[in-house]
């Protein structure tokens, strides 16, 4: 599993790629983490707002820091 936070690097940013490491710990799941911050590659995903997860490149949410409960549901999916 590939996970990407797509974001400038702010608080918001920062505080997705935490709770979703913590899901994935969770779940015991094997994933690797990049965090996207040139908007040019931002802007190649269908996003409007960050920050955004990406997740084996299908945009699972932006513009919001989602539960623990739907990051996991997104990443057992």
């Amino acid at each position: 599993m590939h996970i990407k936070i797509l974001g400038s690097g702010c608080a918001k940013c920062n505080r997705l790629e935490q709770l979703t490491r913590e899901a994935v710990a969770e779940l015991g799941l094997e994933a690797s983490f990049e965090h996207v911050t040139e908007m040019d590659r931002i802007l190649a995903y269908p996003i409007m707002t960050t920050p955004a997860l990406v997740v084996d490149e299908q945009v699972k949410v932006s513009g919001r820091i989602p539960s623990k409960d739907e990051l996991r549901a997104w990443l057992q999916g």
